[in-house]
């Protein structure tokens, strides 16, 4: 696999382009698919790894303008270039949003509330963005969400990653949470990717100041946006995005197909559990949070989920 290297030459060049020098080219926190680079104080530079990860670089490019135009808090793109015709790699510039991941910041619960609430809004404005609104931005695929958890869940009894008990609790919650999901979701522009570490957030104030890392864009179901985020945060996250489109708060549709795509996700995952610390687009490791929501429903579902009980 051809990987694309960040030599001093090609940043001296890259940074020249952006009236820089290579002196004031420095890293910053690095992700699974690029390199990421502080271009001067004002730009970042990403320049994908290898040949295999250009294509959500693609993606990016065509998703941003319209995540952008929909009133989303993300960086806007300076420049792109995919021909390696000045440069020997492809890279893509874009402004620089300040703020430090929510994974690194110890937030109030308050504070944390509000954030999420924030993010709620974020959303809401981004799921406005159908295949009739924002017409086949590049590479950008179709999700339909059709996973079978049943099946899935026989698979991983079968092969030793969960127990009877286990397989036997989750069943009863996929048999409880179906009824509640709708036959035919909306297809919306989602980011695919609504995770701590994708938030960026002014430690000074505990406000969103940008989203970042939209390679794993796509149509799809906008719960599946939910699927990433602590479900402690989901009540305040759902409340902001009720306020941004107006969706009702009875019957608990919603809740129920958040919890559907977190369930259906930690089982995905429960065979790569191979954690990667460090990297921007790793998340927790799923065999833990797959225990963590165990333990989240012991006994009894907490409020909002109670009712589908």
């Amino acid at each position: 696999m051809s990987g694309y290297e960040t030599s001093d030459a090609t940043l001296a060049a890259i940074a020249g382009l952006f009236g820089t020098t290579a002196e004031r080219v420095r890293p910053l926190p690095q992700g699974v698919a690029n390199h990421v680079l502080l271009l001067g104080d004002d730009l970042v530079l990403r320049i994908p790894r290898t040949e295999q990860f250009l294509p959500d670089l693609v993606k990016e490019a065509a998703v941003i303008p319209y995540a952008r135009r929909a009133g989303v808090r993300t960086p806007e793109i300076v420049a792109f270039d995919d021909t390696c015709s000045v440069v020997d790699v492809p890279y893509m510039v874009l402004t620089r949003t300040r703020g430090t991941d929510l994974a690194d910041l110890d937030l109030p619960d308050a504070d944390t509330e509000r954030l999420y609430r924030q993010v709620g809004r974020e959303l809401g404005k981004l799921h406005r963005l159908t295949p009739d609104t924002a017409p086949a931005p590049a590479g950008v695929p179709a999700d339909d969400g059709n996973a079978d958890p049943w099946a899935l869940t026989d698979h991983l009894l079968k092969d030793g990653w969960i127990d009877a008990e286990t397989a036997r609790w989750l069943t009863g919650w996929f048999d409880r949470l179906s009824p509640h999901l709708p036959a035919s979701p909306p297809s919306v522009l989602i980011h695919g990717d609504i995770a701590p570490q994708n938030l960026l957030i002014s430690p000074q104030t505990a406000q969103l100041t940008g989203i970042v890392d939209w390679g794993d864009a796509a149509w799809a179901d906008p719960a599946a946006d939910f699927a990433k985020v602590p479900l402690t945060s989901i009540p305040a996250m759902l409340a902001g995005y009720r306020q941004e489109t107006g969706i009702p708060t009875s019957p608990p549709t919603w809740e129920a197909r958040v919890l559907w795509f977190h369930l259906t996700w930690a089982l995905g995952r429960l065979e790569d559990p191979v954690p990667r610390p460090g990297e921007r687009h790793w998340t927790a490791p799923p065999a833990s949070r797959l225990l963590s929501l165990l333990r989240f429903f012991a006994s009894a579902p907490p409020t909002p989920w109670a009712d589908l009980s």
